[in-house]
């Protein structure tokens, strides 16, 4: 067979060694590169220094990443709306908004998302995952971001501050359902009678109106309610409680509504008015009780004999006659 002289090793080698030797060089070559690239990883080597705020990288395309954050470049443009980003991976997120892509599927319910990172927060509602726990109260939470905001409770930090009116508040989605307030807009439509809200959560309680749905139910007497406040002011009928007093008198009320009309009797102000007559009123049911006189309207039916009534405690009352024949 005929040999090859071999310069690496000194000695003479066959084809097939001197083959063999070739490849495992290159093999060690190869995992020397990937040693080079990845042993900062391991090694926890982090040679890439940013000379504004002294933090540190292990790869000097993070830190070409992180100078943006001070010189506030963003050279990634959305080709559809011109929006402009620092990283190339926000610009493909956020074209997602555009193209309408989710990529992302749940397997349990088959929910999709847009980022993974938005994937793995809402698994945790079927797998009741809560890993993040507040060291205050020992609240937990299913991911970082929701203690960070709960956190502001304890803290008392708002950074987000209302520049109409100077109110802070602790979150920007709630500063964005505050600023609805000043510009009066109502994105939230009920497609069954067209009223607007200005938040989702009062839209979704309005629908219950038209569905009759009545989700809140009282373990004491098993009477149920559209809305879960009204059941916690209804659960004081069983418990007595009345958390609401008058620093006048010492009266306690079980709403707080209660007790802002009973402190009207202290003052004596009656802040409703009648604008066909000029007579006042503390509360505006009263007003309104009281509008019906003018207006002859008799909005309370007799179901059993026709009979209208321009207030329900006199429909009531006539229901009694029924009854008692």
């Amino acid at each position: 067979m005929h040999s090859s002289n071999c310069h690496l090793s000194g000695r003479g080698l066959s084809s097939a060694e001197a083959e063999q030797h070739l490849d495992e060089e290159k093999k060690t070559i190869s995992k020397s590169k990937l040693l080079k690239k990845y042993q900062p990883r391991y090694t926890g080597e982090r040679p890439y220094g940013c000379d504004q705020c002294g933090k540190t990288y292990t790869k000097s395309d993070h830190l070409v990443s992180h100078i943006r954050t001070h010189t506030g470049e963003k050279p990634c443009c959305c080709d559809q709306c011109g929006k402009r980003f620092a990283q190339s991976g926000d610009l493909v997120k956020h074209k997602r908004i555009h193209t309408g892509e989710k990529p992302f599927g749940c397997d349990q319910c088959g929910k999709r998302f847009t980022e993974s990172g938005n994937l793995g927060r809402h698994k945790r509602i079927h797998t009741g995952e809560k890993k993040c726990c507040c060291d205050q109260c020992g609240k937990r939470f299913s991911d970082s971001g929701a203690l960070s905001k709960h956190m502001r409770i304890h803290t008392g930090e708002k950074h987000h501050q209302c520049l109409d009116c100077g109110s802070s508040f602790i979150t920007a989605g709630v500063l964005k359902e505050h600023l609805r307030i000043h510009t009066g807009e109502k994105p939230y439509g009920c497609n069954q009678c067209g009223k607007r809200f200005a938040l989702s959560g009062n839209l979704v309680t309005h629908m219950r109106i038209h569905t009759g749905e009545k989700p809140c139910c009282c373990d004491q007497c098993g009477k149920r309610f559209a809305l879960s406040g009204i059941l916690v002011r209804h659960m004081r009928i069983h418990t007595g409680e009345k958390p609401y007093h008058c620093l006048d008198c010492g009266s306690s009320f079980i709403t707080s509504t209660a007790l802002k009309v009973h402190r009207l009797k202290h003052t004596g102000e009656k802040p409703y008015h009648c604008l066909d007559c000029g007579s006042s009123f503390i509360t505006s049911t009263a007003l309104k009780v009281h509008r019906l006189k003018h207006t002859g309207e008799k909005p309370y039916g007799c179901n059993q004999c026709g009979k209208r009534f321009g207030q329900l405690k006199h429909l009531v009352a006539h229901m009694k006659t029924h009854t008692r024949k």
